[in-house]
């Protein structure tokens, strides 16, 4: 007997019905809010080879890819992020057209999630990528697709932004080993505050390190830049504060206060970050549902130095949120307005009077009843409009006609 042939892997699941008609009308809304923007559609491979991920920057550890080798031997991966493919496709194939390049997508990705994390391992994501400029224009633009996104998503939502240069410069500072920096990070990323205070007490004081026992009160809103500048001292930190500020004002123009946070301790889980990074959340929800931020130097680790900026929406996770405030019950969505029962010898002829009605607009679904009394009993048990009976076939018809 087959052990696993009724369950699905772990960290992925079925959609059915409802569900799967939600998550279409989510995609549909984003790809129109994209589109509206210039941005173009683009397509990247599931199957990647290993060293697309196997950057310098190192974002991807090998543990949390799932692996399988071609014909030849090759070490491939399931696609475990967007971003980076994309960058590929800039540096390689998009290396000769005009900047900047505005580039969206729709396409799952695949990680292993750490067990007992409740995490799905199959993530359907869309998201936009803005290719060749450094600008503030270009940041606000993103911002603004990002808050509009997650308007389109859910009415009650909150925008985070940080700056993924505040943590680095931080760790730069630190007098601490690389492996102690690595668990800081994880710390942080985990928020486990307890678990890097004990690392803290370990190391020598320092304003790094009041700085890091700090980071989670670094989160709220104007005030969190008068905070942040009397722990840090440095033209370093001044200049990352000054960017994020002015970036934070602009975007409470239009995204209004109360919606906007700002969170100095704000960590992703992948480190070619350079700059601008945001999150979006909406309520009844834990994790983010949006992320994203500037990334400067990953394309040039391709071989094609351009700046970039961009975030990306989970679809699985907006769809969970909706779920839960309506009906989340697995049932047929779309209901057909006519059923057609054709008599025998009259099939063809259905078939031409479905395709009729369709074109007009209607759903129309075929009896397989044997009698006209069944489909009547099929049609009312479904809440279907109306049952149309072909009973007589158009070659009997002109037959008729004849005689």
């Amino acid at each position: 007997m087959n052990k696993y042939d009724r369950i699905t892997p772990e960290g992925t699941r079925d959609a059915l019905f409802a569900e799967c008609t939600l998550r279409r009308q989510i995609e549909n809304r984003l790809n129109g809010l994209f589109t509206a923007r210039g941005y173009s559609e683009i397509i990247t491979p599931t199957l990647e080879f290993y060293d697309v991920f196997n950057r310098d920057a190192q974002p991807f550890p090998q543990e949390h890819m799932y692996k399988l080798t071609d014909a030849k031997g090759r070490l491939m991966v399931l696609r475990p992020d967007n971003t980076v493919p994309i960058a590929r496709v800039c540096a390689t194939r998009l290396r000769g057209a005009g900047l900047p390049l505005r580039l969206c997508y729709q396409q799952n990705i695949h990680v292993i999630s750490p067990s007992l994390k409740g995490r799905d391992d199959e993530i359907s994501q869309a998201g936009i990528e803005l290719i060749g400029s450094d600008s503030r224009m270009a940041d606000l633009e993103v911002v603004a697709a990002a808050v509009d996104a997650l308007q389109a998503c859910g009415e009650e939502y909150t925008l985070e932004l940080g700056n993924a240069a505040f943590f680095r410069t931080l760790m730069q500072q630190l007098n601490a080993s690389d492996e102690i920096k690595d668990t800081i990070r994880d710390c942080i990323e985990a928020k486990n505050y307890p678990a890097l205070n004990d690392l803290l007490d370990a190391l020598p004081e320092s304003d790094s390190v009041r700085t890091l026992r700090m980071l989670p009160r670094l989160f709220g809103g104007e005030e969190v830049f008068e905070k942040a500048a009397a722990l840090c001292s440095g033209e370093a930190f001044n200049a990352i504060l000054r960017e994020l500020r002015s970036l934070w004002e602009a975007v409470v123009q239009f995204a209004g206060a109360d919606r906007v946070k700002v969170d100095l301790g704000m960590m992703h889980r992948t480190d070619y970050y350079t700059g601008m990074i945001l999150r979006g959340y909406l309520s009844g929800y834990g994790d983010e549902i949006l992320s994203g931020g500037r990334y400067d130097n990953l394309i040039a680790e391709f071989g094609y130095d351009v700046p970039a900026t961009g975030f990306a929406v989970n679809i699985d996770a907006v769809v969970k949120v909706l779920s839960k405030q309506g009906d989340p019950a697995p049932k047929a969505e779309q209901v057909s307005n006519v059923l057609i029962w054709a008599a025998k010898g009259c099939e063809a002829d259905a078939v031409e009077a479905a395709r009729n009605l369709r074109s007009k607009g209607l759903i129309v679904e075929h009896s397989l009843s044997e009698t006209l009394d069944e489909a009547k009993a099929y049609a009312a048990a479904h809440g279907i409009d109306s049952v149309l009976p072909i009973e007589i076939s158009k070659q009997q018809a002109d037959c008729g006609k004849e005689a």
